[in-house]
């Protein structure tokens, strides 16, 4: 199974009273949740198909030569999901230790919040994908991927902020070097390696099984460099200037990321070839590795999301505002979408029977979206009701969630 979505600690505000224009209620940068909003709602496309469009399990990368088009972009829109919440996660990062006290503040807050992640999908996130207990296997997936790499920028946040930055160009630029390595089933190395860089399953002492869905490398790549860029949301930089360098960044993405996918020769373990239509050779263009995520799949997916940061930012405030919603309250969404999607097929299967096989599913690419736009209504005045209830209460453990 493929999860896309993520959890991220509250972003803070500045230490002095924030200007108007990008901000929201107690300081919140409102174009950093709308964003988590845009990518969420993507993520519940994706998880729509995940539960009723099974029959046609995408592989990874996407087999171009059996996958439809209408079924490869649907798949393709969703990978903008993980990286941009992951790189979110560090940016929310920077913002925490400003507000609240510098980076022991948010060391200790990415340690706890990291290590309850993990907890919470080997428990609630696990059983909502499976409905098994006990469960046979473990899906480590995006929220533990997350949460070590919040335990991991803990640590590495002491570091001087140009060797952090180091830090995370190296593992993003460097990591499919280490593509090659590969240990012998079973041994500790194949399981550490698992975990770090290679996909596979891990057996347990009592029988079940772990599935590393989620190598964590170069996550914590990507969770370094969005704290790296935590100072261009400060109260000291204009939003004009902010913007300015968020389109800049994009641009110099989306154009090495094409510059290496022509040449064709790192970045990616696939390489891409000329199809029998133009068609069929984009896709194979576009065609990237997520598991672990490729630096040309890194370079596409960071690239679009600075540029959409920035556009954000002009987006009439209605929309901003009904996107900032699902933004807010990420952790509680993805939790109440996995079951709602999961136990909502459960009861049209029992209701209308299985369509395929023994599964329930929708008969087409556009039935997907319709569902998920259906779904998302009642999510919505869900997520409202959360964060209105965060703003209420003053208990600590809340802001985990």
């Amino acid at each position: 199974m493929v999860q896309q979505a993520q959890a991220a600690p509250v972003h803070g505000q500045p230490t002095e009273r924030a200007p108007a224009e990008g901000r929201g209620r107690a300081g919140r940068i409102v174009t950093i949740d709308a964003l988590r909003g845009v990518v969420m709602l993507l993520m519940l496309v994706d998880h729509a198909r995940e539960f009723f469009y099974l029959h046609a399990q995408v592989s990874d990368p996407v087999n171009v030569a059996t996958t439809p088009p209408g079924l490869f972009f649907t798949r393709l829109t969703a990978h903008l999901c993980a990286p941009v919440f992951v790189a979110l996660t560090g940016l929310s990062a920077w913002l925490y230790g400003q507000r609240r006290g510098g980076r022991r503040a948010a060391s200790e807050f990415l340690l706890k919040r990291g290590l309850f992640l993990v907890l919470l999908e080997l428990t609630l996130i696990n059983f909502a994908w499976t409905f098994a207990f006990p469960a046979s296997t473990y899906y480590l997936q995006v929220i533990w991927a997350i949460g070590l790499s919040m335990v991991a920028l803990a640590g590495l946040l002491w570091l001087p902020g140009p060797v952090l930055m180091g830090v995370g160009l190296a593992i993003v630029f460097g990591h499919n070097l280490l593509d090659p390595i590969e240990f012998e089933a079973g041994t500790p190395a194949a399981t550490l390696w698992a975990i770090l860089h290679e996909r596979g399953f891990i057996e347990l002492p009592w029988g079940a099984r772990a599935r590393t869905s989620y190598p964590i490398l170069p996550w914590i790549g990507v969770i370094a460099l969005g704290h790296g860029m935590g100072p261009w949301f400060s109260s000291q930089l204009s939003p004009a200037a902010r913007r300015f360098r968020l389109y800049c960044l994009g641009l110099a993405a989306l154009t090495l990321f094409l510059l290496l996918r022509v040449v064709n020769v790192y970045g990616e373990p696939v390489p891409w070839v000329p199809g029998a239509t133009p068609l069929i050779t984009l896709l194979s263009f576009l065609n990237l590795t997520k598991y672990p995520p490729s630096l040309d799949f890194l370079l596409l997916t960071l690239g679009m999301g600075a540029l959409l940061l920035a556009t954000l930012e002009r987006l009439p405030s209605r929309l901003l505002a009904l996107l900032t919603t699902f933004g807010a309250a990420p952790l509680f969404f993805y939790l109440l979408h996995l079951y709602l999607l999961h136990c909502l097929n459960r009861v049209a299967l029992v209701l209308f029977g299985p369509t395929h096989g023994t599964l329930f599913s929708v008969p087409n690419v556009p039935s997907l979206w319709t569902l998920a736009a259906v779904v998302s209504l009642p999510l919505w005045f869900a997520c409202r009701w959360f964060v209105s209830l965060k703003a209420r209460t003053q208990s600590a453990w809340m802001s985990y969630l």
